[in-house]
């Protein structure tokens, strides 16, 4: 087990179908204590995401879910101070949690492109700088943000100008951490996919995402679990000496 007895908060895990409850389940199954954290979270998410996890890997995992807004700094403050609480150390943050929309850059509202920020970048930020606060102090703890193809090559299939620009500012934040962090023992990386099997693509016809496949070297959309599972080699020692890298997780979309 990759993750045995590790404290692991997944941010962006309330949806059976998303990125970040693949990453829950998965690093349960390498033993991780999961701690599932979503603005929708609420007692009967919760407790699906432990049934599902515990089908899954079949024991009883230890599993909690919390609510956060992550746009707001003192929520996520909250946030770790009741993982500490529950658990007395925390050892890695994903954090998964993300809106996204497609539309031209020229019809971007102000309301709409601070709302992108403030969940994306500002978020992130948030998140990152209250696991920090307790790393600092632990001397350890790994990040792993996902990001997006689109910070990448400029746009994507899904996401307008404001989305791309959010996630771009993931990338160099998570590289910012990297360097002023690195000397305590803490390492930070990014993960970049492509069109994902999600709720993300609910707005996409099949006949489009057959389109998109089509230019897609590996010829088809990725699923979660291949997502999770990047950040999972991230998370673990396998990647001890891994920070600041960017993973790209897209088929071969964007080879650069």
């Amino acid at each position: 087990m990759l993750l045995k007895d590790k404290i692991c908060v997944i941010v962006g895990a309330g949806s059976l179908r998303g990125i970040g409850y693949a990453t829950a389940e998965l690093f349960a199954e390498h033993g991780a204590k999961i701690v599932a954290v979503d603005i929708v979270m609420n007692d009967g998410i919760s407790s699906e995401i432990k049934a599902s996890i515990d089908s899954k890997t079949g024991r009883d995992v230890d599993v909690i879910g919390i609510k956060c807004d992550i746009a707001d700094r003192e929520d996520c403050t909250r946030l770790f101070s009741d993982v500490i609480a529950r658990f007395g150390a925390v050892d890695c943050l994903v954090n998964s949690a993300a809106i996204v929309k497609a539309q031209p850059m020229l019809s971007i509202e102000d309301a709409e492109f601070d709302r992108m920020i403030n969940v994306n970048l500002k978020g992130a930020f948030n998140l990152c700088k209250a696991a920090l606060t307790i790393f600092a102090e632990q001397k350890r703890g790994a990040i792993v943000n996902v990001a997006s193809v689109a910070a990448q090559r400029g746009g994507g299939i899904v996401g307008g100008a404001h989305y791309a620009a959010s996630k771009g500012g993931v990338i160099s934040l998570t590289r910012t951490i990297a360097r002023e962090f690195g000397p305590m023992g803490i390492r930070a990386n990014v993960v970049c996919p492509s069109m994902t099997e999600t709720g993300m693509l609910d707005g996409l016809s099949e006949e489009r995402q057959k389109e998109i496949a089509a230019t897609i070297p590996l010829q088809r959309a990725g699923r979660p679990v291949e997502i999770a599972s990047a950040c999972l080699f991230l998370a673990s020692d396998l990647a001890g000496y891994v920070t600041g890298a960017t993973i790209d997780v897209n088929g071969g979309s964007h080879i650069h």
